[in-house]
């Protein structure tokens, strides 16, 4: 993983604020979150979280977590931002999302965008590595972080919180 700094984190910062308009469409009652997938400078694909074809009737918000029997381990309803953005780009710019970056953020109650933690969606860093994207960047307290996929991966794997 490296930090970003000067243009190249300027650059990053604008495609993090894509993926937060981007994320202020989330139907998710727990937390909105989005994510942009570029490449050659532009965006490719796009997706928020939201129940799948957001449907209502696939809407388990309210379920607490813990209740889920301990085999379901996506404990959401969701559709990972991740997720809709990979299937947009392959959709639309299949020949562009090989060597892409992702780009996530989440949103806070009163709608602004959050720093992120560590990586730990195994379930997303999986799709990003099948799917052929190089990197994922994520907005830390120290700054926009990059990070390598398989790294992110690897990570995401370790995550223990």
């Amino acid at each position: 993983m490296r930090y970003l700094s000067g243009e190249d984190e300027k650059e990053a910062k604008s495609f993090l604020d894509g993926a937060a308009e981007v994320a202020r469409s989330a139907t998710c009652q727990r937390h909105r979150c989005g994510s942009v997938i570029v490449s050659e400078g532009k965006t490719v694909g796009s997706g928020f979280n939201s129940p799948p074809a957001n449907a209502e009737d696939q809407r388990r918000c309210s379920v607490q977590k813990d209740s889920y029997n301990k085999r379901v381990t996506d404990k959401t309803c969701c559709v990972h931002a991740e997720q809709r953005a990979i299937m947009d780009a392959l959709s639309k710019n299949p020949s562009l999302i090989r060597g892409s970056r992702l780009y996530f953020i989440r949103l806070g109650p009163d709608g602004t965008a959050t720093r992120s933690g560590k990586p730990y969606c195994t379930i997303c860093s999986k799709m990003a590595l099948d799917a052929g994207i190089a990197e994922f960047v994520l907005w830390h307290d120290k700054g926009v972080c990059v990070y390598n996929t398989g790294e992110y991966n690897t990570l995401s794997f370790q995550y223990d919180e």
